[in-house]
């Protein structure tokens, strides 16, 4: 009864025959209840035996849905982190490329700035050229009125007489007092 392929059933168990009845043998009474007894217990295993390997095989779908779900989420996984090291490794791309653009921006609003400074620099020594030719041509012209004025102050032959020569000199005085040089102007002269 140990091989492996035998099988007994519940059903073979209530209709075994035991073959013809024997003058000392068991009390068939006995062994009918007996064999109803082994034939239930049968029908209870197998019906045990049928609940669990159902069970089972929910057991093993359920196993192979979580291998599965559990694959599918290590896949995600790699997914996600190498979705996350492509994202870093395009932000740090954009990133150089923005500071490079921006340092080339810079450096470009710097060279504005520095011929900005050439050009006012040359216009502010133009001005100032400019500026000491006006101050040296009014000068000039400043040195030939006084020369004038000077010219005019001296007596002239024609005044011989004390009192004409002395309204002559207040007259030429009052003529100094109103064209009195300014300071501003004698300041432009001086440098």
């Amino acid at each position: 009864m140990t091989d492996e392929s035998f099988h007994l059933t519940a059903l073979d168990v209530r209709r075994y025959d035991f073959g013809a009845k024997a003058f000392r043998g068991y009390d068939e009474r006995k062994v009918e209840d007996f064999r109803a007894q082994v034939a239930e217990e049968m029908e209870r295993l197998t019906r045990q035996n049928q609940e669990l390997e159902s069970k089972a095989r929910g057991f093993h779908e359920q196993l192979k849905a979580f291998r599965d779900r559990d694959r599918a989420l290590n896949d995600a996984l790699v997914s996600a982190q190498q979705l996350r090291a492509e994202t870093r490794e395009q932000a740090e791309r954009e990133a150089q490329l923005i500071l490079r653009e921006a340092r080339a921006e810079g450096e470009k609003l710097m060279e504005n700035v520095r011929a900005e400074i050439r050009r006012l620099e040359a216009d502010i020594a133009t001005l100032e050229k400019s500026r000491m030719a006006y101050i040296n041509q009014l000068r000039a012209v400043m040195e030939r009125h006084l020369a004038e004025l000077n010219a005019t102050e001296m007596p002239t032959p024609q005044a011989r007489t004390s009192g004409e020569t002395k309204a002559a000199e207040g007259s030429v005085s009052d003529l100094r007092q109103h064209l009195k040089t300014p300071a501003w102007l004698e300041s432009l002269v001086k440098e």
